[in-house]
């Protein structure tokens, strides 16, 4: 499965850099490949060199303007002209979602694929991994959206939030058939 993951490119706390580095052994170990953004920094990093330690693939879909920070050693890398051609050619290449902690580049990404979904416009898998309870106000307003008639179907068709590796990896191998 190609699972295309979300995160930061900044150096961050161990709080959210060792469970990181847990999931993308996971990952790897699990014979998936990392859909990701291709940056050679921060979480980023972290999750191409977890995942490439333990035997998996890595796809990244990098941006021009970022070129010059590519991980080296990535299976392929893709170079796309703007962040728009680089979100399409993300959720193209994945087999589902996980976003994981990060700033407003994050944040963008995450409701996009929500609203694509939303409308039908794919049907992968979304997953929001809470590391550290990093989205628990994201939730609450999600839930809020939801309860308020924001949203038009219910909110655990749109992502399934998990508080670990683990947890992410069961429900998107589950969604997919795949038995772990």
């Amino acid at each position: 499965m190609n699972i295309c993951v979300f995160c930061s490119a900044a150096d961050l706390d161990d709080r959210y850099v060792v469970p990181a580095r847990r999931f993308a052994e996971l990952i790897g170990k699990g014979g998936h490949a990392l859909v990701w953004g291709g940056s050679d920094a921060g979480l980023m990093k972290v999750m191409a060199d977890g995942v490439r330690g333990a035997g998996g693939k890595l796809i990244g879909i990098s941006v021009e303007f970022l070129e010059h920070a590519a991980y080296e050693g990535a299976d392929e890398m893709v170079v796309t002209k703007d962040l728009a051609e680089r979100k399409a050619q993300l959720l193209a290449r994945a087999d589902a979602i996980v976003i994981m902690v990060g700033g407003t580049g994050t944040l963008d990404e995450a409701t996009e694929i929500l609203e694509l979904r939303k409308h039908g416009l794919h049907t992968k898998p979304v997953v929001l991994l809470n590391t550290a309870g990093f989205y628990d106000g994201l939730k609450e307003q999600f839930l809020r959206m939801e309860a308020e008639g924001f949203l038009p179907l219910p909110l655990a068709e749109l992502v399934f939030f998990a508080e670990d590796g683990v947890g992410a990896l069961a429900y998107l191998e589950e969604q997919a058939g795949i038995q772990g």
